[in-house]
């Protein structure tokens, strides 16, 4: 675990620290690129307000939809909180931003079975979602989707 650890805060730790507060490099509408053949996996990104950011994300297979989850990242008592609804949940599960970068943070939950780690970070044109905990990692990467 704290292999993981050091690895995304490496990863995020070689970039400017200029615009922590700001998430507006994940906006847009993204499809990922490394997904399984017969499905489509997109996530969209809108700004509600400096502290507010809500996030969509669905996979589609043979268009039919089999996986969707709704995002926030949000700023409460001064701290970010990134929280996610997934289809069929009435609850969210939530976790904690312990790294924030330009164009990069990290988030975790330990009490989560499955993500403990989150991690978003861009390069370039590209946008990387890593979802890591138990000896797994997942890596989903995006590019923007223009229909």
């Amino acid at each position: 675990m704290i292999v993981i650890l050091l690895i995304l805060s490496v990863s995020c730790k070689n970039r400017p620290t200029e615009s922590k507060d700001n998430f507006d490099w994940m906006l847009g509408s993204w499809i990922r690129t490394n997904e399984q053949e017969n499905r489509l996996t997109f996530e969209n990104w809108e700004k509600h307000s400096d502290s507010e950011y809500t996030g969509f994300g669905f996979t589609l297979e043979n268009n039919d939809t089999i996986w969707q989850e709704n995002i926030k990242l949000i700023k409460k008592d001064g701290e970010w909180s990134f929280d996610v609804t997934g289809q069929g949940e009435s609850n969210s599960t939530n976790f904690k931003l312990i790294r924030i970068e330009e164009q990069c943070f990290v988030c975790e939950n330990q009490l989560n079975e499955f993500p403990k780690i989150i991690e978003y970070s861009k390069n370039g044109d590209l946008l990387k979602a890593t979802i890591s905990g138990n000896n797994m990692k997942v890596d989903f990467d995006f590019e923007e989707y223009r229909p």
